[in-house]
């Protein structure tokens, strides 16, 4: 895609498809991933071409100065080989955490039209994560490989949903499940003419800080 020449900026333009409305989580991300990536000696250039993400966005997300969009996020965490908690994780005090509805960090699609929502707090990387999902009428998302040993445990809510894994597609609709490993790129397509809604567990081989 070319890229539109802007006189006043600076930095190399950013794709569209890599930021998303997530600014109150990029602080958050900007530190964690700086300290991962000095901990791993990886230069920014090298970790671009590792995750495929642009040294701008890397950049400016490290800055804190931009949001990834989640399909990026995956990338990044993938190539440092982290969980996706260790990039949107700070560290939290307390036995007991309650995540009110209405306080909750959501990441999404560049458009928009699918979301995530952590339903676990952000204090530290841990193996099992757990996600509510929501994909719109007739939209899909499509998720890079993630690192291997994990595996996605998804149930359908509301809604029909089509998972396809490694090019072979099960239907789904609200009361089913299905596990599959998810080092291998999959995809989440919304069959319907509502709103899908969807839990995922996603659980790591290990963890890394």
């Amino acid at each position: 895609m070319p890229k539109p020449k802007r006189a006043r900026q600076k930095s190399a333009a950013i794709p569209a498809d890599e930021t998303a409305p997530t600014a109150d989580l990029a602080p958050v991300v900007g530190q964690n991933l700086r300290r991962l990536r000095v901990k791993r000696e990886l230069s920014l250039e090298k970790l671009s071409r590792l995750s495929g993400v642009s040294r701008a966005m890397l950049g400016q997300v490290e800055l804190g100065q931009s949001a990834p969009t989640i399909n990026v996020l995956w990338k990044i965490s993938t190539a440092l080989g982290v969980p996706f908690s260790a990039l949107i994780g700070s560290k939290q005090t307390g036995g007991v955490t309650v995540l009110r509805s209405e306080q909750a960090k959501v990441l999404s699609s560049h458009d928009g039209r699918f979301r995530s929502r952590a339903l676990f707090p952000f204090d530290e990387p841990r193996r099992v994560e757990f996600y509510e999902l929501k994909l719109a009428p007739r939209a899909e998302e499509k998720a890079e490989p993630h690192a291997p040993g994990t595996v996605e445990n998804l149930v359908v809510s509301a809604g029909a949903v089509e998972v396809e894994v490694d090019g072979q597609r099960q239907a789904l609709r609200a009361g089913d499940a299905i596990v599959f490993e998810a080092d291998s790129a999959h995809v989440y397509r919304n069959a319907g003419e509502g709103e899908a809604v969807m839990y995922l567990v996603m659980t790591y081989a290990e963890t890394v800080g």
